[in-house]
């Protein structure tokens, strides 16, 4: 693409690293839309959510250049329908979760994306896994008591 179609379809930096987060939202609600189809036919919800942070955290790692594009350029804010899409699959799956008793009953999409803030993108695989491992604990069952 030259520079002047470049600038015709992105007249400043911030409507391109806009564009940029705008295309990660979209990958992340297909990955979420995924595992609800997993879901339907016959995946256990615990694990398809699992996977799903799995994966969110190795996209967050690898587009880190952008995600600090864009808070630094005040595009980071975006919402759109991608991130609904996403929302909409995500409480699927913690209701079918939740409904197979694996997930905590007070678990709700908002708490994932509490989750997903902490993610540590600049360290290593090693490091993502490590995070893993006890933020799964959090939203199941087995790892604490129901609230009274």
């Amino acid at each position: 693409m030259a520079v002047g179609t470049l600038y015709r379809h992105f007249p400043t930096k911030t409507d391109l690293v806009a564009s940029a987060v705008a295309a990660s939202i979209e990958r992340v609600a297909d990955e979420a839309e995924a595992a609800g189809r997993r879901l339907d036919d016959g995946a256990n919800a615990l694990e398809e959510l699992s996977a799903y942070l799995a994966r969110v955290v190795d996209a967050c790692a690898a587009n880190q250049a952008v995600k600090a594009a864009a808070q630094t350029l005040g595009a980071d804010g975006v919402r759109s329908g991608a991130l609904d899409r996403a929302d909409v699959a995500l409480a699927r799956l913690i209701e079918a979760g939740q409904a197979d008793g694996d997930i905590h009953p007070d678990v709700t999409v908002a708490d994932l994306h509490l989750l997903c803030g902490s993610i540590p993108t600049g360290g290593s695989m090693a490091d993502r896994a490590r995070w893993h491992t006890p933020v799964m604990a959090g939203p199941t069952t087995r790892a604490r008591p129901a609230s009274a």
